[in-house]
């Protein structure tokens, strides 16, 4: 089977929900707190206007990589953006049913919340998956993208607004802040460790979410901790070929390589730029202790995870169940 199946199901469909934004749908967007139903488990989200941006990186700037350019203006619509990334404490509700259960507030309350139905979840794992780095209010790590993306399915189902991850464009706007410069902050590589754990400060391991400075729109670990899955098939010329400036993203056509951003915590500062790119390999997933072999796990990617979007617009009831609508064969 080519390892095509990745436009059926989450990814292509991605593109219906990056919708046109007046500049007046921000003015009703606040930033907010939530609970995830039934849980005391809570996750923050951003509000985030839209706007226009320089994408990629100029060719002067160090440690840039040819992927980054034609450096050229992108406009992106209102969005909200998770403060964190998604950690343990969240994303093991949706992997063990039996946390979620755990974790709810009082059984009268689970009662009331809807049965999240048709949601495939993974089969749980019989290692620690954090590999002994740190579990509550730590990152999440080594799922795939296709994994990534049935949380948010979860999550949508769980609480009626819709949840994806971030486009590339979406990403890199929510990272750069307002900022023009290498890094989201003025003061470049001999400030990095105020805003990022890499391989110059991390100790080997990733840290808990929120340990660094946050970004001047109040994001945290954009830069380091963990690189994060972004909705992107990673293509290298994607820049030079990309049809539209506004809200661009490139669809899914392939198994193998969709986008990573950020950097992370055993990463060298340049990957960590605003503006660098990473890609998805096979190898990642060449490891597996599941017997039988689970298609979820990034067994050799504990430096990969996410945070989550919500667009401005919430799409109807049939565009979620449309985008949502079957995996893949194949992931």
């Amino acid at each position: 089977m080519k390892p095509v199946a990745n436009i059926g199901w989450f990814v292509w469909m991605a593109g219906w929900f990056v919708f046109l934004q007046p500049a007046s749908a921000f003015q009703d967007m606040r930033s907010y707190k939530a609970a995830i139903p039934g849980t005391s488990v809570t996750f923050e989200m951003v509000a985030l206007p839209g706007g226009d941006f320089n994408m990629g990186s100029p060719v002067s700037e160090k440690g840039r990589n040819a992927d980054e350019g034609p450096q050229d203006a992108v406009t992106v619509d209102a969005f909200w953006i998770g403060k964190f990334e998604v950690t343990w404490d969240e994303y093991e509700l949706f992997v063990y049913p039996e946390m979620e259960k755990k974790a709810t507030v009082r059984k009268t309350e689970a009662v009331k919340q809807p049965l999240v139905d048709g949601v495939t979840r993974p089969t749980p794992p019989f290692v620690d998956m954090s590999f002994g780095m740190g579990k509550s209010g730590f990152p999440a790590v080594n799922m795939t993208q296709y994994a990534a993306l049935a949380y948010c399915k979860w999550l949508t189902e769980k609480t009626g607004r819709f949840y994806r991850l971030p486009t590339e464009a979406e990403w890199e706007y929510a990272c750069r802040a307002g900022s023009n410069t290498p890094y989201s902050f003025a003061g470049g590589v001999g400030q990095l460790g105020d805003y990022a754990w890499y391989e110059g400060n991390s100790g080997g391991k990733y840290h808990e979410v929120g340990g660094r400075k946050p970004n001047a729109w109040g994001l945290y670990d954009m830069h380091g901790n963990v690189a994060e899955w972004t909705l992107d098939q990673y293509d290298a010329n994607f820049y030079r070929t990309r049809k539209t400036a506004r809200n661009p993203q490139a669809e899914g056509t392939a198994l193998y390589p969709h986008t990573v951003r950020g950097g992370h915590w055993s990463a060298p500062a340049a990957a960590l730029r605003s503006a660098a790119r990473g890609q998805s390999v096979p190898e990642w997933k060449q490891r597996d202790p599941q017997i039988p072999k689970s298609d979820w796990w990034l067994t050799d990617a504990s430096f990969v995870g996410f945070r989550i979007v919500r667009p401005a617009k919430q799409p109807t009831a049939a565009e979620i169940e449309a985008y949502f609508a079957s995996p893949p064969p194949d992931y």
